[in-house]
């Protein structure tokens, strides 16, 4: 249990970082306590998709990711970002990316900012 808080709250952390810095990542709320709480279930949302449907993703467009040495990955991580923003709109969340550009850039960030945060916070193993 601990393990998937830790995970949560280094996706909710990357995805901030990630609306910071991009104009076209766009999170909205009446208040800050909103905005975090938006933000806490997107970042569920988030973990969701990349649990149930990245591997998936990834297995079909193997190919694809040796041809480019695993570039395609940000393709991926892109593709996730996007399917995430779509959920979101579906549940009535105010998180939207605009572009499959800024899901590429954005999808980078999070990977990073995610990995640092990861290796920053304890895990529960």
């Amino acid at each position: 249990m601990k393990n998937f808080v830790v995970k949560t709250v280094a996706n909710a952390g990357a995805l901030a970082v990630a609306v910071w810095l991009l104009d076209k990542i766009t999170l909205t709320g009446d208040s800050t306590g909103k905005e975090i709480g938006t933000l806490i279930i997107v970042a569920l949302l988030f973990g969701l998709v990349n649990f149930l449907v990245k591997p998936v993703v990834k297995l079909l467009s193997l190919p694809l990711l040796i041809l480019t040495l695993g570039l395609f990955t940000l393709v991926v991580n892109a593709l996730m970002l996007l399917l995430t923003s779509w959920l979101a709109d579906k549940l009535d969340l105010s998180f939207h990316v605009e572009g499959f550009w800024t899901a590429v850039l954005g999808g980078l960030i999070i990977s990073v900012v995610s990995w640092a945060l990861h290796v920053i916070l304890p895990d529960g193993d």
